[in-house]
């Protein structure tokens, strides 16, 4: 277990993150983008002095927030790229922020980019533009969510694996498995005080538990459900819905019903159980030695830094991508936020311990280790975000289930 993390400030209330109900879907799509025939910078020239992002909160902090909490401010020391961030708080704000043509560049969650790259929203990007490119995770590379038809369209962040937690003194033996919140006969015990996170996304969680107790499904990848799989998943989340006390998507309300112990058990953030460790409240999550993830595995986030198709100011969009994924930024934006980096250097225990004392928090060189960032065995477990569309990426063909089968079943899930 990694010290506690006191990251209580960084993040407005009204923050949801994930995927919304009103998301678009690209039915059909099968990952393949297609939408953007624009080709990669070439070369990569003097900063414009401007860069307008979007980023989730907490990844592109510049000391307003918290003092001391500033990785911005460098930034537009060495490049003269005066930065203008928008904190969003869904992928679907991102999406729509960024199809305004206002920003040059977005941190994008794998349930936004095939969107943006469908749509032609986004460039493809020159990795060789970026050098520390070369010393990312090689499992974040050339991923679904970031290489679309053999096009890389992105620059790896970091990323992050959502968490069972439970209240050590109401749930009782400690779980390691869903079990404890989807398998009916158990979940009963805790009536009430289940938290669930309220998004069509959450069916995935479903078929990652089914994935691993009902092998006849055949269930392989929790995002690409035929009718038999799909139907299997969404009736596992009916029989649980009458023991959901809370289906929460502001994690402030959900911090809140833990502490007061209406909440006892469910899924949730790094940010919550660090937030709730922090405060004393008793709560707990698999240990250390499972990666803080139940027995089945569980679903989660890879980030992507993207760059506008018509960016205004490319130039420093690149130099950004650069920089925020150098060792020492990405030391202090993935402790303070609670994740992953993408980048190995960022895991040298000088590099972490420097990044420790620049933000005040406990010196902790095993950081990397703890939130398992270059364990590729761990990270198969974890199962990223995508959009739901109708090409099972098979031999199935076109049959799976896309996001408006999603979204009208997490209605009548929810009755």
């Amino acid at each position: 277990m990694s010290p506690l993390r006191a990251r209580s400030a960084w993040l407005p209330a009204a923050i949801v993150g994930g995927l919304a109900a009103t998301m678009l879907v690209i039915a059909g799509c099968g990952g393949g983008g297609g939408g953007s025939t624009t080709e990669a910078q070439k070369t990569v020239g003097a900063g414009e002095g401007k860069l307008n992002i979007i980023c989730w909160a907490g990844y592109c902090e510049d000391g307003t927030t918290t003092k001391g909490v500033d990785w911005v401010t460098p930034f537009e020391k060495q490049t003269g790229c005066q930065v203008n961030v928008k904190v969003d708080g869904t992928s679907d704000q991102m999406v729509d922020d960024m199809r305004s043509g206002q920003y040059d560049g977005v941190s994008a969650s794998g349930n936004a980019t095939a969107k943006l790259v469908a749509g032609g929203d986004v460039a493809p990007v020159n990795t060789d533009l970026v050098p520390n490119y070369q010393t990312i995770f090689a499992d974040l590379k050339n991923q679904p969510y970031n290489t679309f038809d053999g096009v890389n369209y992105g620059i790896p962040h970091g990323r992050g694996a959502d968490l069972l937690m439970w209240r050590t003194d109401k749930v009782h033996p400690a779980p390691t498995s869903w079990s404890v919140i989807l398998d009916p006969n158990q979940a009963k015990k805790y009536a009430g005080h289940i938290s669930a996170y309220d998004d069509p996304i959450y069916i995935a969680d479903a078929a990652v538990y089914l994935k691993a107790h009902d092998p006849s499904l055949g269930i392989t990848d929790p995002y690409e459900l035929d009718s038999k799989q799909f139907d299997a998943a969404v009736n596992l989340l009916k029989q649980q819905h009458p023991y959901v006390g809370d289906y929460w998507s502001d994690f402030t309300k959900q911090i809140n019903l833990f502490t007061n112990g209406d909440d006892q058990v469910g899924t949730t953030w790094q940010y919550q159980y660090f937030t709730l460790k922090a405060n004393k409240v008793p709560v707990a999550a698999p240990g250390a030695s499972t990666g803080f993830v139940p027995t089945e595995g569980a679903t989660g986030w890879s980030d992507t830094w993207m760059i506008a198709k018509n960016a205004a100011h490319p130039n420093c969009m690149y130099k950004w991508m650069n920089y925020v994924t150098s060792a020492p930024v990405q030391a202090q934006i993935m402790q303070w936020f609670g994740e992953a980096p993408a980048q190995s250097k960022a895991c040298d225990p000088t590099t972490v311990t420097t990044a420790d004392k620049e933000l005040g928090l406990p010196a902790d060189p095993q950081f990397c280790d703890e939130y398992h960032a270059a364990d590729p065995s761990f990270w198969k477990r974890v199962y990223y975000w995508k959009v739901p569309v109708s090409d099972c990426g098979d031999s199935r063909g076109n049959v799976c289930k896309d996001y408006n089968d999603w979204a009208a079943a997490w209605t009548q899930i929810k009755g």
